[in-house]
């Protein structure tokens, strides 16, 4: 089985907690190779995980022919400048969302990428392929629901530390850039469309100068999406998908477990039906679907033209709430 060799770019909790365990039980996926700032630490990690190789720089990561592409967990304002060098050391990236702390650092990448045809770049969006997004996509396609028409989504989580990355501005902390992304990213997904214009809400703690609760209308050519995401807020997480024959639910719809069958009730026009996915790891889909697009040279299943795109949403809403009105998109040139 053709498997791509992966590095991995710092020891962030959620490479080694989540993506790095799903990627070595991948049937294309390989992690090989891992790298902090610190040696030591590298070593530490790379024991724990089973991982072959540690760095003790990322510069040395990207220079081993052993490494065919990397993931790119660091904080947000680490995304677009490391991702880039990934790039000119001959590795395709799969980066962590979001793509960066904003559209002109987003069309950065993109303008770097395409100066590396060979090489695949994607935004780690995990939610998208997890199979309960693919069914829900082919319901409202398929017309199940009648016209889409509206789309509620709410996430949040309650993290007061100062010392989080989460909560440190400078970096590209706050609710937006961390869970708003993904109320943006599915409400462009499902209505398969860019919003005309938004309007946003925000309200900033003064200890972080962090936003969060962030609130979001979308508006795609009479139809609306509203969100709310919050990092001070009890843990939830829901998505409801309304159009005017019929409703979609979506129980777990980011933070999928990996270890327990997950469910969306579909609301039709002669009852409810309760639909049970398969137990699966959506980081390990993830992991497969870039590989098999490098290793067999297909399309990625979702282009770095989206992250840039999501980007530019995210940066309306807070125009949006800064100015108090509604906004239209800015495309980058």
């Amino acid at each position: 089985m053709a498997k791509l060799r992966f590095g991995i770019l710092s020891t962030a909790k959620i490479g080694t907690t989540k993506v790095i365990p799903a990627m070595q039980r991948g049937e294309h996926t390989q992690v090989v190779a891992i790298a902090s700032r610190s040696l030591a630490t590298a070593q530490r990690a790379a024991k724990e995980l089973g991982i072959l190789r540690a760095f003790g720089s990322y510069e040395e990561l990207l220079a081993s022919p052993e490494v065919d592409a990397v993931y790119n967990p660091l904080p947000n304002h680490l995304h677009v400048p490391w991702s880039i060098k990934a790039l000119e050391a001959g590795k395709h990236v799969l980066c962590e969302k979001p793509i960066g702390l904003n559209s002109m650092e987003g069309q950065q990448l993109v303008d770097a990428a395409s100066r590396y045809p060979r090489l695949k770049i994607m935004e780690a969006f995990m939610y998208r392929h997890h199979p309960q997004w693919r069914k829900a996509k082919a319901i409202v396609r398929e017309g199940r629901i009648g016209e889409l028409r509206t789309i509620q989504s709410f996430f949040s989580y309650f993290n007061d530390d100062p010392e989080n990355i989460r909560n440190v501005a400078e970096i590209g902390g706050g609710a937006l850039l961390d869970i708003g992304c993904y109320c943006i990213s599915l409400s462009r997904f499902l209505f398969d469309a860019e919003p005309d214009r938004v309007l946003g809400r925000i309200e900033r703690d003064p200890r972080f100068g962090t936003d969060v609760i962030a609130s979001g209308i979308l508006e795609f050519g009479g139809r609306a999406s509203t969100f709310t995401c919050g990092t001070l807020l009890a843990p939830y997480q829901r998505v409801q998908i309304v159009g005017d024959k019929g409703r979609l639910e979506i129980e777990i719809p980011f933070n999928a477990p990996p270890d327990k069958p997950c469910r969306l009730w579909h609301q039709h026009a002669t009852g409810a039906d309760e639909i049970m996915l398969p137990i699966c790891d959506q980081y390990t889909i993830q992991g497969d679907l870039f590989a098999q697009a490098v290793l067999f040279d297909q399309p990625l299943p979702t282009p770095l033209t989206d992250a840039l795109a999501n980007m530019q949403v995210i940066e309306a809403i807070v125009r949006s709430a800064e100015a108090g009105g509604w906004e239209k998109l800015r495309k980058t040139d």
